[in-house]
């Protein structure tokens, strides 16, 4: 074993792709403002941003955990019955739906995952939460997980 360096780690990730870190976990619910009553009355966490995006026909909420300085908790629920998010609870039931990363550049990103044969959602970003830029990997691409790539506005 080796010294933890006092600098900071390097980012391990393959070049071009650039993860920053974890952004988020979310989960698909099917009524935004009673998962929000359940997870600040039982957990104590806290809503930190709110929107709905027509684009994606969703409604979500990003959750606080702790002391807010580390990844968020994202609860995602459908704005319309043709929605990805409704398509998945009628599927599979409220739950974990995807796990998000912070990339630096979301089309490079991409790029770099489909240079390892991996299918993306969209070819080009989309809007995200708080209009950050966002793709997805294929879960049949990533262990059956659904992978998104976050570039912060």
């Amino acid at each position: 074993m080796t010294e933890a360096s006092s600098s900071a780690p390097e980012n391990v990730t393959f070049p071009r792709l650039d993860l920053l870190r974890i952004d988020h976990v979310g989960i698909a619910v099917p009524d935004l403002d009673a998962a929000k009553t359940f997870y600040a009355e039982t957990f104590g966490l806290r809503v930190v941003h709110e929107e709905t995006n027509e684009e994606q026909g969703v409604r979500e909420a990003m959750l606080a955990v702790g002391d807010g300085a580390g990844p968020r908790l994202q609860l995602l629920a459908p704005a319309r019955p043709d929605s990805a998010i409704a398509k998945f609870l009628d599927r599979s039931g409220p739950g974990l739906q995807q796990l998000a990363y912070t990339v630096a550049d979301v089309e490079a990103a991409s790029a770099a995952l489909r240079a390892r044969g991996l299918r993306l959602l969209y070819d080009t970003p989309r809007r995200g939460t708080a209009g950050s830029r966002i793709n997805f990997v294929h879960p049949k691409d990533a262990g059956g997980v659904l992978v998104e790539l976050v570039e912060p506005a």
